[in-house]
């Protein structure tokens, strides 16, 4: 069996973070089964030099791409100053993140973005993002991010989305962790899906591909379907249709 090379972005650690006396490279496991269990090959990759040279090194290569989770986008990419909640992810880190998503778009790579992959791929098409949602008026529980607390949410798609047609419902759940969330929506895209609340969990492109095609398969949810997808199909597949547009 020849697997589809699936590139996921991870992060680098700093010497005392994961092992005492060396640096260290990090992903939630997760992330790795799911593609494994879709039958994708996971490729970690991570910030290593020139961060345009790396992404097309790696796209090069890469079957499809999915960026993770993680750290908060710089807010001056959508010019706004930091909230003071702000974990702004390190400046390498983005860098490389901003190139690997671009390039994606650029040649049509095939590519699942979660949660600060989906706000970033909308913050580098031009939207913007609410910088903390987290016991707003109105709004319900959606998590903490970076190792908090998650919060089961239900998800309502739009009919006729690429969302809904890929995971066999209108109607899915997941676990959320972020206390930020799409605002102004990028050119290009658009909204599939939201919670009760009205807070954006789906982006897609303004004109979605068939699933099939691999040139331009486009999804981003705000959740993490890879916490629940080893029990819940609707969420792993998310990755199988990842893995099937890539192959």
């Amino acid at each position: 069996m020849t697997r589809p090379l699936i590139a996921l972005s991870c992060q680098r650690l700093l010497t005392g973070t994961a092992f005492t006396l060396e640096p260290g490279l990090a992903i939630i496991s997760h992330y790795v089964d799911a593609v494994w269990r879709a039958g994708g090959l996971p490729m970690p990759i991570f910030p290593q030099g020139d961060a345009e040279r790396v992404a097309a090194d790696i796209l090069d290569q890469a079957d499809g791409v999915i960026p993770i989770g993680g750290f908060d986008v710089d807010p001056h990419r959508y010019g706004q100053e930091p909230h003071p909640t702000a974990m702004i992810a390190p400046r390498d880190q983005e860098e490389f993140e901003v190139a690997l998503v671009r390039g994606a778009l650029e040649r049509g790579t095939p590519m699942l973005a979660i949660c600060r992959g989906a706000q970033l791929l909308n913050v580098i098409l031009g939207g913007s993002l609410h910088q903390h949602i987290t016991g707003a008026e109105g709004l319900g529980a959606h998590g903490i991010p970076n190792g908090g607390g998650g919060s089961t949410n239900e998800f309502l798609l739009d009919e006729g989305s690429l969302a809904a047609a890929v995971m066999g419902s209108t109607r899915v759940s997941g676990r959320c962790h972020h206390h930020q969330a799409v605002d102004a929506v990028a050119p290009g895209l658009r909204v599939t899906g939201r919670t009760a609340d009205g807070t954006v969990e789906v982006l897609e492109l303004a004109e979605p591909a068939e699933l099939t095609a691999p040139a331009g398969w486009l999804l981003a949810v705000q959740w993490h379907p890879e916490e629940t997808a080893a029990a819940d199909p609707a969420n792993q597949a998310l990755f199988d249709a990842l893995v099937t547009a890539a192959s």
